[in-house]
């Protein structure tokens, strides 16, 4: 076997590699609970359909720590707690009014960031603060591609970065530097649990 080869790999991997179904199912309902927790740090906008939350932190938490295919299917498991009407989704609601309604393209963005932070992180982006933080922000701009087009909707063209995007930046911002500040530090952790 060529050793120059790189294995995509996540932290979860690292710290507990004795790989199996039942393993990765249960970092799945994991990650999916870590999202639907962070759901219910929730400040609404009397002015935006769209509310402040925690979710795109534990998004991009989940995506990096569990990778691509687990972290996508996190969310959409996360997604389908929802659909059944589990109060996971901001504001502990639920239900598929929630996924069809001017957040719901946020939502679904959620599948397609986790994934992507996910592969960025099986190739080492999570283990240093920089690349940290770039796979973070390509994985909320990934949640505003998916977002806002599906609020202008809602809200009309011409309203939706008011509403749906520039009021989030600064809180966006914030959590994206502590999702990216969290990783080298717990790749730090790791090696030292590990011997490194």
């Amino acid at each position: 076997m060529n050793e120059n080869v790189h294995q995509p790999t996540t932290m979860v991997d690292v710290f507990w590699a004795e790989s199996s179904a039942a393993r990765d199912f249960m970092l799945i309902l994991v990650g999916s609970l870590v999202v639907a927790l962070s759901a219910q740090i929730s400040v609404p906008l009397p002015f935006s359909p769209v509310p402040v939350t925690g979710q795109t932190f534990g998004v991009l938490l989940v995506g990096a720590l569990l990778g691509s295919r687990r972290g996508a299917l996190s969310l959409l498991a996360y997604l389908g707690e929802g659909a059944l009407g589990l109060p996971v989704f901001a504001g502990g609601t639920g239900g598929l009014v929630r996924l069809a309604g001017p957040t719901g393209g946020y939502l679904l963005g959620f599948v397609a960031a986790a994934f992507l932070v996910g592969r960025l992180c099986e190739r080492g982006w999570d283990q240093r603060l920089l690349t940290a933080g770039a796979a973070m922000l390509v994985g909320n701009a990934i949640i505003y591609l998916f977002g806002l087009p599906w609020l202008a909707r809602f809200v009309g063209p011409d309203k939706v970065l008011a509403l749906g995007l520039l009021p989030f930046i600064p809180g966006d911002l914030l959590k994206l530097t502590l999702a990216a500040l969290a990783l080298p530090g717990g790749w730090a952790l790791v090696h030292r649990v590990k011997g490194w």
